[in-house]
């Protein structure tokens, strides 16, 4: 075999995207009240008009991702059906909740259920019905959406370049409507947009995030709250994100996210067993039941009729929040969810994390809630109102240990912030580099420094909410194309679910058929060979049995390949135009041996001989996970007729 590719820059990508990064953030910089002006009259306009379209289109996903994963499209694999996954799945998890949501639960995790009791969208200000309400709205922001939305991005990446050989880029998501031509100039707008939306999105989240980083400073340390602080800030979670970033995604983001979600969790069983922790846990429950009780009427609930302007202001900022970072999140989780069942796949993303988040919002949301209502501590309510970044600080300070536990919180945001720097950074190369990962390190320096540069600049020149604005109006193009890109999956997994269909045989009434008695099929199953019988067989039986059969194929007018790779592997592939090609392999595959088998060991004796081999059979699909080793060149070319016969069949029912 020969040295593996590199991964190469894709230009028309990267020098576009760098290229309008630049003019918008010039833009924003020189203009900041125009830009800001236009992105807001843009998004009042959205919302104004698209609000239906927003809830329903996340309705609908959600909807979606349930359906896939608990339907019969759930056994299907997010790679070839011999794959396994990655990591496991506390590493997994710790991933998902790291990129997708862990710092908007330290920003937001007191605020928002403070918030809502102080200013709910229908109920009296202060009251236990205020309160009640406030967790419902808070979970519904928090819960299965929003994952559901990054969920759906996954799935649509993975499926396409893990299942079918595609740049895990979001170009890919479009494949089933334009083929081809996702390698062309539709492909690099796309991608184009996602890198855009990627870099603007962290860097805003970059500016904002650093004001709860120096509040915790100021707390702790009296360090002023400015400009100054925030800048120095920014450059120290870049600097941390390229440490992060340059050792890659098994040693640095690995690490970092198993380090938040330790952290997060010591925290949560902190405050849990120092606050109320009965009532908190009866609130959990209860907040639990309410939020599924009520989830169809409030994932429906425009307030069409009371004439709101809190779902502008709420809901559909949320929707357009959580969209806007979909193409990021969604990449990133696709990354790292390789080898997994859809149904796995979906009952991680949207149960566990969705779980954590919401009883991290009950913990958190109704201790200060309970603080205000019960306990007087209206100076946490006022803080809230005023001064958001400081409100978990506020919080904290009415627990004991309150200073280590700020220090705590500090430290987390900081984390949660590297890990948001560190995996969009990665996620960026990707999308200009053809969806590959193993990219030269300045790449990676590129973008982790390109991030913290524009939140520096936005800060400086006031330009974070104009572009905060810009991007979350982005969301509703995105939409459309996802949407679009959803159909497009479901009608791929058909196709998947016909050549499983087609595929249901019993292969062992071919093996039978690879030894003349039962004694020399019962030697078969009870041997295990060495290598060079594995060699020999691949080369004495299968190359025959693929020439015989390919010979034949050719007289019927058929174009037959075949390949040979590295001695262990042929392919006898048959090739049928626009329509999908017939793939039959034959892989040498090491195996240890099992413990009852005696093996008698030599001085000499290589790590080789405590192994055996197995001459296993892959599809288009992947690995059937059986062995033909031993069977007979009739045998063979039996199976490979067998298959080709269900691959027509298989056609035949697309058609």
């Amino acid at each position: 075999m020969g040295t593996p590719e590199k991964a190469r820059l894709n230009p028309p990508v990267f020098y576009s995207a760098a290229g309008l990064i630049f003019l918008i953030l010039l833009f924003t910089s020189i203009f900041p009240d125009s830009a800001d002006s236009l992105f807001q009259t843009m998004q009042s306009t959205i919302i104004a008009n698209g609000s239906w379209f927003y809830v329903l289109a996340v309705a609908m996903i959600l909807l979606t991702v349930v359906y896939l994963g608990f339907s019969r499209y759930g056994m299907i694999k997010l790679g070839p059906d011999h794959s396994v996954p990655d990591y496991s799945r506390i590493t997994w998890f710790s991933m998902l909740f790291s990129a997708g949501m862990g710092i908007g639960l330290m920003f937001f995790g007191v605020a928002e259920p403070v918030m809502h009791f102080l200013a709910p969208p229908v109920a009296e200000t202060g009251t236990t019905e205020a309160a009640r309400e406030a967790m419902k709205i808070t979970f519904f922001h928090w819960g299965l959406h929003a994952w559901a939305i990054y969920a759906i991005v996954a799935l649509i990446l993975a499926f396409f370049a893990y299942r079918h050989g595609l740049p895990l880029t979001l170009r890919s998501a479009l494949y089933p409507l334009i083929g081809d031509r996702i390698y062309g100039p539709i492909g690099h707008i796309v991608d184009v947009f996602a890198v855009i939306g990627t870099v603007f999105g962290v860097a805003t989240s970059l500016g904002y995030g650093v004001s709860q980083v120096n509040s915790g400073l100021g707390y702790l340390f009296d360090v002023p709250v400015s400009t100054t602080v925030q800048v120095m800030l920014i450059v120290g979670v870049t600097l941390l994100a390229i440490i992060s970033v340059t050792t890659g995604l098994d040693k640095g983001i690995r690490r970092l996210s198993e380090l938040n979600m330790g952290l997060a969790v010591l925290l949560l069983l902190f405050v849990l067993l120092a606050g109320p922790t009965v009532f908190l846990l009866q609130a959990f429950v209860q907040n639990t039941g309410s939020y599924i009780a009520d989830i169809v009427d409030n994932t429906f609930n425009l307030f069409a009729y009371e004439k709101t302007d809190w779902i502008g202001g709420w809901t559909v900022f949320y929707w357009g929040w959580w969209l806007s970072w979909a193409p990021f999140v969604g990449l990133f989780i696709a990354r790292v969810s390789r080898g997994r069942t859809i149904r796995e796949f979906v009952s991680g993303v949207l149960l566990v994390p969705a779980g954590f988040t919401l009883m991290w919002m009950t913990v958190f949301g109704n201790s200060a809630i309970d603080l205000i209502m019960n306990q007087g501590a209206s100076e946490l309510a006022d803080m809230v109102e005023t001064d958001v970044p400081v409100a978990l600080f506020a919080f904290l300070e009415n627990f004991p240990f309150s200073t280590f536990l700020s220090g705590l919180a500090t430290v987390m945001v900081i984390v949660f912030f590297v890990t948001s720097s560190d995996s969009g950074s990665m996620v960026v190369d990707m999308l200009c580099s053809n969806g590959r990962d193993d990219t030269p390190v300045w790449q990676r320096i590129f973008w982790a420094s390109g991030e913290g540069v524009v939140a520096i600049v936005l800060l400086l020149a006031g330009g974070l909410g104009a572009l905060q604005t810009m991007t979350i109006a982005s969301a509703l193009p995105f939409t459309i194309i996802l949407t679009i890109a959803t159909w497009g999956l479901i009608k791929a997994l058909r196709v998947d679910v016909h050549k499983k269909d087609a595929l249901q045989n019993n292969y062992l009434g071919a093996a039978s058929m690879s030894s003349k008695n039962w004694r020399e099929r019962f030697q078969n199953i009870i041997d295990f060979p060495s290598y060079q019988v594995g060699e020999r067989f691949l080369n004495k039986v299968i190359r025959p049995a693929f020439d015989e059969v390919a010979e034949e194929m050719r007289q019927s007018g058929l174009t037959v390949e075949l390949e040979v790779d590295d001695s262990k592997e042929l392919t006898f592939r048959v090739v049928h135009g626009d329509e999908i090609d017939f793939i039959y392999q034959v892989h040498l595959t090491s195996h240890i041996l099992p413990k009852f088998i005696n093996v008698v060991e030599e001085a000499s004796a290589a790590s080789e001989e405590k192994k055996y081999y197995r001459a296993e059979v892959h599809l288009r699909e992947g690995g059937q996970d059986y062995d033909i080793l031993g069977w007979s060149r009739d045998a063979v070319i039996g199976d490979v007729i067998n298959h080709y016969h269900k691959h027509m069949h298989f056609l035949h029912v697309l058609r």
